[in-house]
C-alpha cells in the first residue's frame, strides 16, 4: 500500500474512500457531511431490517445515527471513516436471465413478472491514476448519463435507485453523480430525507452494500433483483410505492475506486 499523499493511488479501498471523504469535508464542511454519512447508515440498516436475507436484518441498535457518528480513529483504521461507514464484504453467488419477449414465453414467465432493460451505460478510467477530483465520482456520472440518455429519461423520472454504497461517502457522491443534487449538496439531499424509503427517491431499499451486504461479484445481480422485486411488487416487507408516472429503476455497480462502472435503467413492463 502506498499513500495517496505521495501522489500514487492507495490500493486499500477504505483508505481511498477515506481520502474522498476528507476532500469532501474540506470542500463542503465536516459536521454536516458526517451527519449525512450517519443518516445514510441509518437508512441502510432500517431497510435491511425489512429483508430477511440482509446481513443487518437482526440489527437491533436503537440509535443508529449516534452509533454511526462514532469518531474515526486513524490509529486503528482510517482518517475520515469508521467501520459503520463501510459495506460488509462476504461470499456470494448469483445468476440472472436476460431474455427477449419470445424468451419470456418459452420460459413461461408473464410480462408482469419481468422488467425491461431500457438503457445501459458503461464507463472506465485508469486504475493506476488518482481521481481528478476526489470529491466527485466522475466515472459513475458518465455511466449514468449514458444509461439515462439511452433510456430516454432523466434522473427525475426514477422511482428508486440501487447504488454502490461500498462506503457512506460513495452513497453521498452517488446522489450527486446521478444528478439528483448539485455537487456539494448530496449531504443536504440525504439529510432532508429524500433518499429514505418514504422519501422523494428511495435508495437501496433492502439495505444496499452497507445494510444487505457486499458479496463483490454477486452484488450487481442483487441490485438488479431488488429493482425487479420493487418494480413487480414482489419486495415483501421492503416494498415501496412505485408511482405510475415513474415506472423506472436504476442500478449502479462500481469496480474499484470509481474505476469501472455499469449503470442500468429498468422499466416496469405492465
Amino acid at each position: 500500500m502506498v499513500s495517496a499523499e505521495e501522489g500514487r493511488p492507495c490500493l486499500f479501498l477504505p483508505g481511498q474512500f477515506s481520502d474522498r471523504a476528507g476532500a469532501y469535508f474540506e470542500k463542503y464542511g465536516r459536521e454536516k457531511s458526517r451527519k449525512a454519512f450517519a443518516r445514510w447508515y441509518r437508512n441502510a440498516i432500517e431497510n435491511a431490517r425489512l429483508c430477511p436475507t440482509a446481513q443487518e436484518y437482526e440489527n437491533k441498535t436503537a440509535d443508529l445515527e449516534a452509533l454511526a457518528l462514532t469518531e474515526p480513529n486513524p490509529r486503528s483504521f482510517t482518517d475520515h471513516l469508521n467501520v459503520f461507514d463501510c459495506s460488509k464484504v462476504s461470499d456470494g453467488a448469483s445468476a440472472i436471465a436476460i431474455v427477449t419477449e419470445e424468451g419470456l414465453k418459452r420460459c413461461g414467465v408473464a410480462p408482469k413478472d419481468a422488467v425491461e432493460i431500457l438503457g445501459i451505460g458503461h464507463a472506465a478510467d485508469d486504475l493506476t491514476a488518482l481521481p481528478a477530483d476526489p470529491a466527485r465520482l466522475d466515472t459513475v456520472a458518465h455511466a449514468v448519463k449514458i444509461a439515462l440518455e439511452s433510456a430516454g429519461i432523466t434522473a427525475g423520472d426514477l422511482a428508486t435507485v440501487e447504488t454502490h454504497d461500498c462506503f457512506t461517502i460513495a452513497g453521498i457522491l452517488g446522489v450527486e453523480a446521478i444528478g439528483l443534487a448539485p455537487q456539494g449538496k448530496g449531504a443536504d439531499f440525504v439529510l432532508e430525507g429524500h433518499t429514505a424509503r418514504d422519501g422523494k427517491i428511495p435508495f437501496n431499499t433492502t439495505g444496499g452494500l452497507i445494510g444487505w451486504g457486499h458479496p463483490t461479484g454477486a452484488t450487481g445481480v442483487h441490485q438488479a433483483v431488488t429493482i425487479w422485486e420493487q418494480l413487480t411488487g414482489k419486495a415483501g416487507a421492503a416494498q415501496i410505492s412505485i408511482p405510475t408516472e415513474k415506472p423506472y429503476g436504476l442500478t449502479i455497480n462500481m469496480g474499484g475506486d470509481d474505476r469501472t462502472v455499469v449503470a442500468i435503467v429498468y422499466k416496469k413492463t405492465v
